[in-house]
This record gives C-alpha cells, structure tokens and sequence, in this order.
C-alpha cells in the first residue's frame, strides 16, 4: 500500500480521535454513566495511540520489509477499527454484547505490532547481508 494513502489513513483515525474525545467530553458527560465513560476514554486513547503508531509506521516504511509492512498497517488498522469502534458502539447502544468483539480487535493490534516487528527485522537481515557481500 502506498505510504500516502496510509498517511492518510492514519490522519482520518487521528481526525476520528479528536472529534470522539470532544463528543465524549460534551456531548456524553451527564448522560453516561461514569463506567461507561472511563470505556469511551479507552476507546479514545487505544484510537490516538494506534493512529500516531501507523502514521510511524507509514513514515518509515522505507526501512521494513515491504510485505510485511502491509500486513503489520491492515492489522493495525482493523484492529484499531474493531477495539475502538465495538468499544463506541457498546457507550452509544448500551448492548454489551459488544464488549465480545473488543477482545479480537486487540489481537490483532498485538499481530500487527508483531508483524512490524518482523518487518524490521527481515529488513534489517537483508541490508546487512547484501552490505557484506
């Protein structure tokens, strides 16, 4: 995936971040119970953390390995999607059967920080071996 649409991709969920810390902060305070609203900050906070994480991860894909650089941002990004978005909907709708996703959207935010981690050091192994030849 280009690193541009990724940039992109990450600035959206910093956009999204934003605009869900302020709608929690003025539009729920009140109306949502305390519990709750400490569940709508994680989902927040796992957004931002998550955004700034693959706006890294797109800018410095010229040092991982490319596939797995790939790999490593779609897990991110659907596992951001799936922890904070079921996280969202479970404060707005009050079914907490949606807690139930939140779990597999945190796996795969744990693969994709793997992946990356594999991504680095694939790269690494191949630009030391080609720089001793």
């Amino acid at each position: 995936m280009n690193a541009s649409i990724q940039i992109a991709i990450a600035a959206f969920l910093l956009f999204i971040g934003v605009a869900t810390g302020a709608f929690g902060a003025h539009a729920l305070t009140g109306l949502v119970d305390i519990n709750l609203m400490a569940v709508w900050h994680t989902a927040v906070l796992y957004l931002f953390v998550h955004g700034l994480g693959m706006l890294g991860l797109a800018a410095s894909q010229h040092l991982l390995q490319s596939r797995l650089q790939t790999l490593a941002y779609n897990l991110l990004f659907v596992g951001t999607l799936l922890f904070s978005g079921s996280l969202f909907l479970l404060v707005l709708s009050g079914q907490s059967w949606l807690g139930m996703i939140t779990p597999i959207g945190g796996m795969l935010m744990l693969a994709g920080w793997l992946t990356t981690l594999a991504a680095a050091i694939r790269f690494y192994k191949t630009t030391t071996h080609t720089l001793k030849k």
